[in-house]
């Protein structure tokens, strides 16, 4: 009996999300461990179904890097990487894209199919989704000197992109239909060149050209942490400046941080990084109270937390 009232204590906990998020898109970064475990695989698939068929529109953008890696040592290629971008010269973007949009992209697809839903794969070549033109490094400040004398020399990291633009009736055309699109991070250049883009970027910019509820990017850490290690759960992007500012937040935590920023100027509501490794964590995430990771928004209007 007890058992069957925490259940039922459940969905009615759930009830008030499904009705404010009904009809409303969230895009999901699909990556990290849970890309990998078979276990997890599983229940990410389950969590967008029923994310689907209690009336929202989920959007997935998939990583690969540990699926490229693989195949590129298996074909002796050589792989560096710069700033945390894969050096990406013509042959190793054959590879990016055969693992991206051929192997990691219809696997996803096949798995949601599996587990009741509608899912179609995309690049983003597919119906000129992703305009992309070349990624260009500049040295870090420490490295340039004095610009005024020396101008930043760029670093080509070869077929590397960002997104210019995207073409979103593309992917609404499939919400309208009751499908759920499944985006692999590849775009295409004016003169048709295939770039490999970061995925966090793309489910930023895809998020916003569709005006998203939510843009969620699972990732291999709990959320933010602040100074003591404990998970931050709500921060607006003024909180999350001064946590950079003071060294609290380092790393790979930033550039996440810089795309949820990006994300929320461009009319996205509120991003959550949360930790990918737990068992259904979308459905932790955005039908409890408490949540499980860190939510970031762009007004103040929560009380600033005491550990900022």
């Amino acid at each position: 009996m007890n058992k069957g009232l925490d259940r039922a204590r459940i969905l009615i906990e759930a009830l008030p999300y499904i009705r404010r998020f009904n009809r409303q898109t969230v895009v999901i970064k699909y990556g990290g461990h849970a890309m990998v475990d078979a276990r997890l695989k599983k229940g990410f698939a389950l969590d967008i179904v029923l994310m689907k068929y209690v009336g929202l529109n989920p959007v997935v953008v998939h990583g690969g890097g540990p699926q490229i890696g693989e195949l590129l040592g298996q074909l002796s290629i050589e792989s560096s990487f710069v700033a945390g971008h894969r050096v990406t010269d013509e042959r190793t973007m054959d590879v990016v894209e055969m693992v991206l949009a051929g192997k990691v992209n219809k696997e996803i697809v096949a798995t949601i199919n599996q587990h009741g839903g509608q899912a179609v794969g995309l690049s983003g070549k597919d119906g000129h989704l992703i305009t992309a033109r070349k990624l260009r490094l500049k040295p870090s400040a420490d490295k340039q000197g004095d610009e005024s004398e020396n101008p930043p020399e760029i670093i080509d990291i070869g077929l590397v992109g960002e997104v210019v633009s995207i073409e979103s009736k593309v992917v609404t055309s499939l919400i309208d239909n009751q499908f759920i699109p499944v985006i692999a991070p590849v775009g295409v250049g004016k003169d048709n060149e295939t770039y490999n883009i970061n995925a966090d970027l793309v489910a930023g910019h895809v998020a916003s050209s569709l005006k998203a509820k939510k843009l969620i990017l699972l990732t291999d850490v709990e959320g933010v942490l602040d100074n003591d290690g404990h998970l931050v759960s709500s921060l607006t992007m003024e909180d999350a400046n001064r946590m950079i500012a003071r060294g609290v937040i380092r790393e790979g935590m930033i550039p996440k941080l810089q795309c949820s920023f990006e994300a929320l100027k461009g009319g996205v509501e509120k991003v959550h990084i949360i930790d990918g490794r737990k068992e259904h964590a979308l459905l932790l995430e955005i039908f409890t109270d408490e949540g499980i990771g860190t939510e970031i928004f762009d007004h103040q209007d929560e009380p600033e937390m005491s550990t900022l």
